[in-house]
């Protein structure tokens, strides 16, 4: 018997650009950046070397009930205001708590949680340490807390990833629905990680840009001048279900998910494989899933960091997947706009993917001025219109420990 066709009905973030999905995707097609200069105190105590980053266009504690966000770490709070959002743009699916499941992700987890308790712990000693420390800080948490909030009991699990998390989440959502453990999935990804340690980490590792005199301008995929990503964070959750399910309660359907894959380097912890290979092979399993061919691709939302070598080997592995019909493909990095939300980059660019396929347009790479000759890619600098009729779209995903996680989607 034939796989259930599964589509997206509903869609919610949270995310550098605005508030809401909407919001977000208004800002991206116009161009805006997410990246501002940091004013937190720590920035200059600590004399970091990168002073700018991409955070949430709002603080989630200015929306949420205050009883609710003290009892949940900076991660969980994205994840529950993009969930309601999705939930609430699917229709509020009438479901059985049994039939309902969530499939998240992070790259880090609950950093701010973990690092506020070690400062209680060393500088005001045990007894002031919070008990609900470990419940906020453990990577399920943003899967728990979604879990609790829509009753859901078919299972809540939690990628981790690095920043190939929430693609791998996504694909996991159609494995389970697929093989009936459940009818409805909330699937995505968090991360609140814009903290003082990521940042000098990254930054220690040369993956970070140091353009703090002009952050808006400083996530440059492609670019000649690109000199690496701009840390960002938020969430973004999608509503998953298979199509007879759908139908019947007559759900708007934004795009049909027709295939996923994951594969893994095994060359460096941090350093993809400069040929891509396992790449390309992630994406090709995930075009075949359904029975597409790559030549079926018109457009490609690129994992596209901004970092010299990133760049580079995604292109490659793109050209070994496609070869002369990469030209044929329009490719966009909305990295540019919104910065890189490690665990939550792959949902984020997926609900990215998703709005392209249903409203018939590829939204921006802004910040391209001198495009690098050694990616000779058709990127879209303005927002570029896609053909009528059947499109097919993917949306690429790799993480730090080698890892690839790739969706493709069609139009509805």
């Amino acid at each position: 018997m034939a796989a259930p066709r599964i589509v997206i009905t509903g869609l919610g973030t949270f995310s550098p650009l605005a508030p809401n999905a909407p919001d977000t995707w208004s800002a991206l097609l116009d161009g805006a950046s997410g990246a501002r200069s940091l004013e937190q105190p720590w920035v200059a105590e600590l004399a970091l070397p990168v002073t700018f980053a991409a955070p949430s266009a709002v603080d989630p504690e200015a929306v949420l009930d205050r009883v609710e966000a003290k009892r949940l770490d900076r991660g969980s709070q994205f994840s529950l205001l993009a969930a309601r959002e999705a939930w609430k743009d699917a229709g509020e699916p009438d479901v059985e708590p049994e039939r309902l499941g969530v499939d998240w992700a992070t790259g880090i987890g609950g950093v701010w949680t973990l690092l506020n308790a070690w400062d209680t712990l060393r500088e005001k000693g045990p007894r002031r340490v919070l008990p609900m420390t470990v419940p906020m800080l453990m990577p399920n948490a943003p899967a728990a807390a979604i879990e609790m909030e829509f009753s859901a009991r078919a299972g809540a699990r939690t990628v981790v990833s690095a920043c190939a998390s929430s693609t791998e989440s996504l694909a996991n959502a159609v494995e389970h629905l697929q093989a009936g453990l459940a009818d409805v999935i909330i699937a995505g990804g968090t991360e609140a990680s814009i903290h003082p340690l990521p940042l000098a980490s990254f930054a220690a590792m040369q993956a970070l840009s140091k353009r703090n005199d002009d952050p808006a301008h400083a996530s440059r995929p492609y670019d000649e001048a690109r000199d690496g990503f701009v840390l960002g964070e938020g969430a973004a959750a999608l509503v998953l279900e298979t199509e007879a399910h759908a139908k019947a309660r007559g759900a708007r359907i934004y795009a049909v998910v027709v295939g996923s894959a994951v594969t893994s380097d095994a060359h460096h912890i941090t350093a993809p494989d400069p040929e891509g290979t396992a790449a390309a092979r992630a994406m090709i399993a995930a075009v075949r899933a359904a029975g597409h061919d790559v030549a079926d691709v018109r457009h490609i939302n690129a994992h596209a960091t901004s970092t010299p070598i990133g760049d580079i080997a995604e292109y490659k592995a793109l050209k070994h997947v496609f070869g002369d019909h990469l030209d044929e493909v329009v490719v966009t990095a909305t990295k540019a706009s919104t910065g890189h939300l490690l665990g939550a980059a792959g949902a984020i660019e997926a609900l990215f993917t998703v709005k392209a396929l249903s409203e018939r347009v590829v939204p921006p790479t802004i910040n391209l001025t001198q495009q690098d000759p050694e990616i000779p890619l058709d990127v879209a600098r303005t927002p570029r219109k896609l053909p009528a009729g059947d499109v097919l779209a993917i949306s690429n995903s790799f993480g730090f420990g080698g890892h690839n996680a790739v969706v493709a989607f069609a139009s509805a």
